[in-house]
Parts: structure tokens; C-alpha cells; sequence
């Protein structure tokens, strides 16, 4: 399916004022780098009508592929992905589609954040290569790989990443919480995820953030440092992707964080729908659910013009399902649709270990962890849940007694937990072939493993394992 951009932009105008002393220009070249070197080279022309951003601002490309967009002294610049195009990616497949302008650089803190990058360059250029991308694609999507350390990098690496080493996916997200505070693990966490080998895109989570600060601006220093800008867009195949950063933190004194998206970014989101087609497709991605964001109607009203969207985010290490509407402040066609996504790491890597040396870490709803791969084709999109280390088929857990009454069935004989179903989903059952299929009804309810599990964790000597969460 073919999509057409009705909206153009030549300059979107700033929306707020900045300091005269702290603000400049920044011009560069969107260019087709046809040699693949990520440098502009004689003959490589511009190209037209590609949207450049500084966060809040949107700027198109000209018939020369220039752009020109205000700067202040911490901007980070970058390219807006157009179908058919790919950015440059570094050795770990992490895209390098940004430009990060921090001329003093990142305040001295606990983990690292930008080096000086000096006076603003006199050209700042992005490299496009270009590139077939088919309207029916796969995505990768993980949640909360959350490891504390090396060793539970190595749990990711074995439990998940194995499986998925030249996985014919168009491209890979974490949905935050990449690591779990210890922000030295993003560098062997980056090392293992690269080697699935298609690019990696990152959400930011509030166990990424740089905690030894009290200001939301500074909390995210080392993620720029490793990823680039902490929201921003992209095209791929006709659907438009917007990553956003819903992580408020507030200090140690205050609560840490709270779930909010700012101003600032919903003014960037508006610019952005402002890019494509009221009949494309938006799938939007951050990591707090939400019902538990406090602008979240803000957001709502803010994507309601572009009915043809979903969000997904991750979090609360279980999954759900939401449909938001009037109540919630979403006044467009029909509901928005929201996923809350497993997780990679499960319970936090918790439970007894397996024959691997890996914790079966389950989910407090009984979801195995794991991943999941989601199938996009023109408008439309749907999700398969993955569960780490076992078939593709295993979509369900059940459970059954050993022996049942003969007499008409007591209730909760059969229970199944269906991983990812919501509650649109109709479930089945017949024992053998001598009955009809019959509906079972549906209740929300302790999983019964799970429960088994963690009455079992008593026996155990506290050495031997991580305790799971308690039940959900």
C-alpha cells in the first residue's frame, strides 16, 4: 500500500522563546550517501522534503536537501527516517540518525554523559542510504530486559537474544528499562542485542535514568550519550514509529519519578502528525503504561486527529490490554488502543534457576517472559508473544486435575491462561473427540502455576533463588 504525504512543511515556527545568548541556527544537508561511507562525497545529492527536528521544531529539507533549525546550547538534532531510506548504524546496530550539540557537555556525574562537542559545526549532515522496505514487515519488541549486572546480561543473551541471531526483522525495540540503574551494563547490554543483527532502536525507562541529579532535563545524560535523543520518529515500510520518553524524575526526595510526557513533547508529537497522513498508520512507543500517566489525556487529545494509531509501552511486568476512550480524554474515532508488553527479564530475573543456570523468572499473570514479534501490513498490525526458549506455538498455559468428576463438570476444572489475550478473546475447549467445543468464561484471577511456584519457594534455602513477586 502507497501512502501520500497531504501535509507539507517548510519551517515550522519555534513555540516557545529561548535566551538570545543561548540560541543559534544550525544548517546542514540531508544527502544520499550512495557509497555508503556516511560522509558527503562529490555527487551525492540532497535530498528534498526530508524532516529534520531539534525536539520541538520541524524543519523540511529543500530542493538541495537543506534544512535550517533553531539550536540552543543542548540540542540534539536528528532525521525523521523516511520509508525507503536507512540511517547509518554503528558496530552494535544502534542508528545513528542524530546530532548531539552539547558544546560544554554533560555535567560530571555518577555514569558518563556527552563529551564537549564544541562550536556548533558549520554544516551538520545526515547521511540516507537508499533501501527497499516492504509494507508487510516484522518488529522485534522487548520489555524491561532490566539486567543488574554481566550475569544477567548472559541470562538475556541465552534465554532470548540466541533464538533471534539473523531474525528476519525489519527492526528491533527495547521498550525501557534497558538496564536496572546500573547504567554500566548498557555497554555489554548493547554488545548482546547487536548481534540479533537488524537495527535496535531504544525507549527510555526510569531504571535508565542518571539518579545522582535532581532535574528531569539532566536525568538522561548517559542515554543521549548511547542513544541519541530520548524521543524522536521514524519511518519504516508506510507506518510512522514515534518513540517518547514518559519517565518524569522528580529526585530521590521526591519519589523518584512520575509518569508524564511535558509539553514540550506533545508540542513535538503535534508537529509530528503534522508530517504524515491523517490514513497512516502510528504506532507509538514509551514505557509507561497509560492509565498511570498524569497527562495522559494531554496525549490523547493531543494524537486524536490521527484515528489510525495504537500505543504500546511495557513496566508493570505483566500484560494488559486497554481501550481508551471519552472517559479516559481520547475524543477520536473510536478507542485508542493500548498494549502493556511482557517482559524480557519476567519477574526481575527472580525464581529458582533452571538446568542453564537461568531463573524461570515467570510473570506475576503467569505470562512466561519473553518477547514478542509484531507483523505490520499496510494499516493493519497484530502481535504474536514469544515465550523465551520455547515453540512458537506455545501461546498458553493450562490447568487441569489429574482426574475429573464423572458427573457434570464443577467449575474451575479447566483453567487457561491465553499469554497476551485481552478481553476480546474467545476461548475454547472439548475433551477428545466425543464433544462439542464449549465456551469458557472469562475471570480475572491469581494464575494457578504461578501460585504453585511461589508456595513451593518456602521449601527453599533463601541462597538458592530470588523469591518471585508476590501474587498479582
Amino acid at each position: 500500500m502507497s501512502f501520500r504525504i497531504i501535509c507539507s512543511i517548510v519551517l515550522l515556527l519555534c513555540f516557545i522563546a529561548m535566551p538570545a545568548t543561548a540560541q543559534s541556527r544550525a544548517t546542514g544537508v540531508v544527502f544520499e550517501d550512495a557509497n555508503g561511507n556516511g560522509m558527503r562525497d562529490s555527487g551525492e545529492a540532497g535530498i528534498p522534503d526530508v524532516y529534520v527536528s531539534n525536539g520541538r521544531d520541524i524543519a523540511s529539507t529543500d530542493e538541495d536537501g537543506r534544512y535550517r533549525i533553531r539550536v540552543s546550547d543542548d540540542t540534539i538534532i536528528f532525521v525523521i527516517k523516511p520509508s525507503g531510506w536507512a540511517t547509518a548504524r554503528d558496530e552494535k546496530n544502534i542508528p545513528r540518525f542524530y546530532y548531539n550539540h552539547k558544546p560544554k557537555g554533560s555535567p560530571k556525574g555518577k555514569y558518563p554523559g556527552v563529551e564537549p562537542t564544541g562550536p556548533l559545526p558549520d554544516s551538520i549532515d545526515f547521511a540516507l542510504t537508499r533501501v527497499e522496505e516492504p509494507t508487510t514487515f516484522d518488529v522485534i519488541m522487548f520489555g524491561d530486559p532490566q539486567p543488574r549486572n554481566e550475569m544477567e546480561v548472559n541470562y538475556i543473551a541465552h534465554d532470548i537474544v540466541q533464538e533471534l541471531v539473523g531474525a528476519p526483522a525489519a527492526f528491533g525495540v527495547t521498550l525501557g528499562d534497558i538496564v536496572f540503574d546500573n547504567l554500566s551494563v548498557f555497554d555489554p547490554y548493547n554488545d548482546v542485542v547487536g548481534t540479533i543483527g537488524c537495527p535496535w532502536y531504544n525507549v527510555i525507562g526510569n531504571h535508565d535514568l542518571n539518579m545522582d541529579v535532581d532535574d528531569d532535563k539532566l536525568s538522561d545524560e548517559t542515554y543521549e550519550r548511547l542513544y541519541g535523543p530520548n524521543y524522536y520518529s521514524y519511518n519504516y515500510g508506510g507506518v510512522h514509529f514515534v518513540v517518547l520518553d514518559n519517565v518524569k524524575w522528580v529526585g530521590r526526595d521526591n519519589g523518584g519519578y512520575t509518569g508524564e510526557f511535558g509539553q514540550r513533547q506533545l508540542d513535538f508529537v503535534k508537529a509530528d502528525l503534522k508530517t504524515i497522513s491523517e490514513d497512516t498508520l502510528v504506532c507509538y512507543m514509551f514505557h509507561i503504561p497509560l492509565p498511570t500517566v498524569d497527562d495522559r489525556a494531554k496525549f490523547l487529545e493531543a494524537i486524536e486527529g490521527h484515528p489510525r494509531a495504537f500505543s504500546v509501552s511495557a513496566h508493570w511486568h505483566r500484560q494488559g490490554h486497554f481501550a481508551m476512550g471519552e472517559e479516559e480524554g481520547y475524543e477520536g474515532d473510536g478507542p485508542h488502543r493500548h498494549l502493556v508488553h511482557g517482559t524480557v527479564s519476567g519477574s526481575w530475573w527472580s525464581g529458582l534457576k533452571d538446568e542453564w543456570d537461568i531463573p524461570h523468572t515467570l510473570m506475576r499473570d503467569g505470562t512466561p517472559n519473553g518477547y514478542s514479534i509484531a507483523t505490520f501490513s499496510g494499516n493493519s498490525y497484530k502481535f504474536r508473544y514469544k515465550a523465551s526458549r520455547r515453540p512458537a506455538d506455545f501461546q498458553m498455559s493450562i490447568h487441569a486435575p489429574h482426574v475429573a468428576p464423572s458427573a457434570d463438570p464443577a467449575e474451575d476444572i479447566v483453567i487457561a491462561n491465553v499469554f497476551m489475550g485481552s478481553d476480546e478473546s474467545k476461548v475454547y475447549m472439548k475433551v477428545g473427540d466425543a464433544t462439542d467445543w464449549v465456551a469458557m468464561t472469562q475471570e480475572s484471577r491469581p494464575d494457578a502455576y504461578y501460585q504453585k511456584l511461589k508456595d513451593r519457594e518456602q521449601y527453599l534455602p533463601p541462597a538458592a533463588h530470588r523469591p518471585l513477586p508476590s501474587i498479582v
